[in-house]
């Protein structure tokens, strides 16, 4: 057996959907409010719920390294939270560095990809994620379960009846 992954690679932000434009736009106005005084990276999530709603999360620092949260968990736990039945369609990360350029797409970290793929799962749905950095090529990936194919599954965790 081979597995393998596709992600869609644009050379532009014109390439995108207008919705996914829109999405990335707001994820870039998220990036700007983010708490990072210690990494000095700025990540700006952007989710599309089903209703058109659109949920916006940042990366938050704390002094005590562990305690701080990824843009794309504030995002997607948020949205959890607010609308706990309501189905994620898109999410949009970009970001940005004060110490180097960020030309490329930013990808969420592994336990961002295990907890966004849990959403996906339980949605029965895929989740669309776009990816950019401040300039330069754009990412698609259409459902999370592609960047995280090896993924680590509940199965057996849940309690039987």
């Amino acid at each position: 057996m081979i597995i393998t992954t596709e992600i869609e690679e644009l050379s532009s932000l014109e390439e995108l959907l207008p919705d996914e434009r829109e999405l990335l736009i707001n994820a870039s106005i998220a990036k700007e409010n983010a708490y990072a005084p210690y990494s000095r990276f700025h990540v700006g999530a952007a989710l599309l719920m089903e209703n058109g709603l659109t949920i916006l999360g940042n990366n938050q620092e704390n002094m005590a390294y562990p305690s701080g949260l990824c843009a794309e968990r504030v995002a997607f736990f948020a949205a959890g939270a607010q609308y706990p039945k309501m189905a994620i369609h898109k999410v949009a990360i970009t970001a940005a560095s004060e110490l180097f350029p960020s030309n490329h797409p930013i990808a969420p970290c592994g336990a961002c990809r295990q907890a966004m793929l849990e959403y996906e799962m339980n949605q029965k749905s895929p989740i669309t994620l776009i990816m950019r950095g401040t300039t330069g090529k754009v990412y698609r990936v259409k459902g999370i379960s592609q960047l995280l194919p090896l993924f680590f599954h509940e199965e057996g965790l849940k309690a039987h009846a």
